[in-house]
């Protein structure tokens, strides 16, 4: 039977008087008991924010790592991660592999004054202890597979876990808002782009250059809230707006586009195939890959057109971009099934975007156009030109990583 702590007390106080150290022992007791309970609770009620925050507190250095070639998302969510640490006092590094190639993630970092470095190989990593941030397995870099994450934040399917922490929510359309989520559980108050920090009566705020990040992680990952957005990512654009510097988004939406750049986006078009309302076009020398999903963002706006492919040649890689605005078709488990039968080919991503790459040696053009037009009708099957074209043999593992929050986004 349990008995009131009042009555304890009680009986503590009555026998002070002839043990007085006995007293003691029973209140130190009672006191610690009460540390404990209290503790549990407040563990029991504490916000995944807090939880974060209390494994990051653990950490005197951590780096804080994005897929490769981030994009706005990653950055965003990656950029607010390091504001977060710095307000515990632990020390950050937020870094990336790949290339930030993309005008638009270009402007985001310039614009935005992200301060990123890029990673090569794992000992370039600035701390033993790696967030990884929008992908929940290490990729990309030399060594990558030898990394065991300290803690992981995603949006994507995957099965890769943090040895501390570990938060994935395939349900939400970007971890910028699984992020700004932590902000607004932490009691974080977005800055006005017009006022200062000092002005603002909270513990914790959000500067205006981190709300406008994770804004456009949330609009880019979502097509402007239009596509695969929940409750939790308007939500967290309604959490962010008051901070959002204006000026600052419009700049970063609407970057210089490079010639070579347009180029590829209008032979997508102009060169692209199309059966009932499915479209797929092969651009035998795209720019660069980051062209390849502007090109099938063009693609999909076609009238009639509710899912398109854009296959383009860059630097000895096929890489692949799709897009679906048809519930029958699940982009990233359609590019999948394109790229199943060629060896070292990687590809994936959700159910409206999926990216993903192919060797160049490994494939010919012709069969890949099919097998991309058998996928989108649920009906690709290896053939033997896919597998080994003809006079091209087989080439060996390209030994790169499908990065399908970039190809596919």
């Amino acid at each position: 039977m349990l008995v009131p702590v009042a009555d304890v007390l009680d009986r503590a106080v009555r026998v002070a008087g002839t043990a007085p150290w006995l007293a003691i022992g029973v209140l130190a007791g009672v006191t610690g008991g009460l540390a404990v309970f209290v503790g549990l609770v407040r563990r029991r009620h504490a916000t995944v924010g807090e939880e974060f925050l209390d494994r990051l507190r653990d950490c005197d250095r951590v780096t804080v790592l994005t897929h490769p070639n981030p994009d706005p998302d990653a950055l965003g969510a990656g950029l607010a991660l390091v504001h977060l640490a710095d307000a515990v006092g632990v020390e950050s590094t937020l870094q990336y592999p790949g290339e930030i190639r993309h005008q638009e993630n270009r402007a985001f970092r310039t614009v935005l004054s992200v301060d990123c470095e890029r990673v090569e190989h794992v000992s370039d990593l600035a701390a033993e202890a790696v967030v990884l941030v929008d992908h929940n397995e290490p990729r990309g870099f030399a060594g990558a597979g030898s990394v065991l994450p300290y803690a992981v934040l995603d949006h994507h399917p995957g099965d890769g876990e943090g040895s501390a922490f570990t938060d994935v929510r395939t349900d939400y359309g970007a971890t910028a808002s699984l992020v700004a989520e932590y902000l607004e559980g932490l009691g974080a108050v977005p800055v006005p782009s017009d006022s200062h920090a000092t002005e603002i009566d909270a513990e914790l705020t959000v500067p205006s250059t981190v709300a406008t990040a994770l804004m456009y992680g949330i609009l880019t990952d979502t097509d402007d809230l239009t596509s695969g957005a929940t409750a939790a990512d308007f939500a967290a654009a309604g959490y962010l707006r008051p901070g959002i510097d204006e000026t600052q988004l419009e700049r970063v939406a609407n970057p210089q586009v490079s010639a070579g750049v347009l180029e590829t986006r209008a032979r997508a078009i102009v060169d692209r195939e199309v059966r009932g309302s499915f479209a797929v076009s092969y651009v035998a020398d795209a720019a660069n890959s980051d062209a390849v999903p502007q090109a099938v963002d063009e693609l999909i706006q076609l009238e009639g057109v509710t899912a398109a492919v854009v296959c383009g040649e860059c630097d000895g890689t096929v890489y692949l971009s799709g897009r679906s605005r048809d519930q029958r078709v699940h982009m990233g488990r359609t590019l999948e099934a394109v790229t199943d039968c060629y060896h070292g080919a990687s590809a994936g991503g959700h159910a409206r975007m999926g990216g993903g790459q192919v060797d160049e040696r490994e494939m010919d053009r012709w069969t890949l156009v099919e097998r991309a037009f058998d996928a989108l009708d649920g009906a690709a099957t290896p053939t033997a030109s896919a597998v080994t074209p003809p006079d091209s043999g087989t080439g060996p593992d390209s030994g790169r990583d499908s990065d399908t929050d970039t190809v596919g986004a």
